[in-house]
């Protein structure tokens, strides 16, 4: 057989309608939300109801205009035609709300989270510090350990020189009295001279 044709082709494949109509849909939304917006206003309130007044009175009082005599069903007809297209305008403008409200709450949902994380990270910094201030070495910790350190070796050298050692004793006595009587964090204890 021959081929297939470009139009068969076409004919296997389902039309689009030729009578396409590109519209906004965004567009319309905003529209209607600003509808449904102005549908919940007290301005519009009073406007309808001047309206209805006015057309109730024009019906039973002014007989040459009457065009809606007492039951008033072309009245009843008008509300429930605006019933009718402001109810879906309104859940439309809802919608709208919703999604808008779902974006906020993403968002706010994501910021807590970064913001939780940033504030574990500052407390494991925090107490990282903590620890490390801990370890380091203070003032009067490094004094005190110089000064251990300058009695071991003034007893050493007492050890190498028996007669020194009675002059070496008494000044490291004055020396721990001195530290013990002094506040933390005070003046350096200054040197004591001893005899060579």
């Amino acid at each position: 057989m021959s081929e297939k044709s470009p139009a068969r082709l076409r004919l296997e494949t389902p039309l689009e309608t030729r009578f396409r109509i590109d519209w906004d849909a965004e567009a319309l939304a905003r529209s209607s939300e600003r509808v449904a917006r102005f549908l919940g206003t007290g301005r519009y309130l009073a406007m309808q109801t001047v309206l209805v007044v006015v057309w109730i009175l024009i019906n039973v009082f002014v007989v040459a205009l009457r065009w809606d005599p007492y039951p008033f069903i072309l009245l009843n007809l008008a509300f429930s035609t605006q019933a009718a297209y402001a109810a879906p305008l309104i859940l439309l403008a809802q919608n709208r709300q919703d999604n808008r409200d779902r974006v906020a709450l993403e968002e706010d949902r994501s910021r807590a989270t970064q913001t939780k994380a940033d504030t574990e990270f500052l407390a494991r910094e925090l107490a990282a510090l903590r620890i490390a201030v801990g370890e380091v070495a203070t003032r009067d910790y490094l004094r005190r350990e110089l000064e251990e350190m300058k009695e071991v070796l003034d007893r050493i050298d007492a050890a190498a020189s028996p007669d020194r050692a009675h002059d070496i004793n008494k000044t490291s006595k004055a020396r721990r009295k001195k530290t013990s009587g002094q506040k933390q964090g005070g003046d350096p204890i200054p040197p004591q001279p001893t005899d060579p």
